[in-house]
């Protein structure tokens, strides 16, 4: 059983940075991914990073946002920067357990493990 809890989410204004933490209490190797879902949205991926470290990103995100993770701490992050608007959403990390992330980790169906979410709002 793996339990995810998210911390970070706050109000900004646009062009200003966030970084959000995700605490896991599994310490095996895992996928672990950032999704986010705005009012009347799908849930999108965000950003993922395998047990070896290698990262992917939404088009969306990429060149702003950072995910990484701290292996000793048990814990992923999300850092946000040159935020905009259009970021506003509830974010949620998740899990998966294999060290590798699939082709398609953009799907919620891949991760079998979510934290509760925690709310970004980014005013212009």
């Amino acid at each position: 059983q793996v339990r995810l809890v998210e911390s970070g989410g706050g109000s900004v204004q646009a062009g200003g940075s966030l970084r959000l933490s995700c605490a896991a209490t599994y310490s095996r190797r895992i996928c672990a991914a950032w999704f986010r879902q705005a009012p009347g949205k799908e849930r999108e991926g965000v950003a993922t990073i395998a047990s070896d470290g290698r990262t992917t990103y939404a088009d969306s995100v990429k060149d702003r946002f950072t995910i990484s993770k701290d292996n000793a701490k048990n814990t992923l992050y999300l850092q946000m920067n040159s935020l905009k608007p259009e970021d506003t959403a509830m974010y949620y990390c998740a899990a998966r357990v294999r060290a590798d992330c699939p082709d398609t980790w953009r799907s919620e169906r891949e991760y079998q493990y979510w934290g509760q979410g925690t709310q970004v709002t980014v005013s212009s």
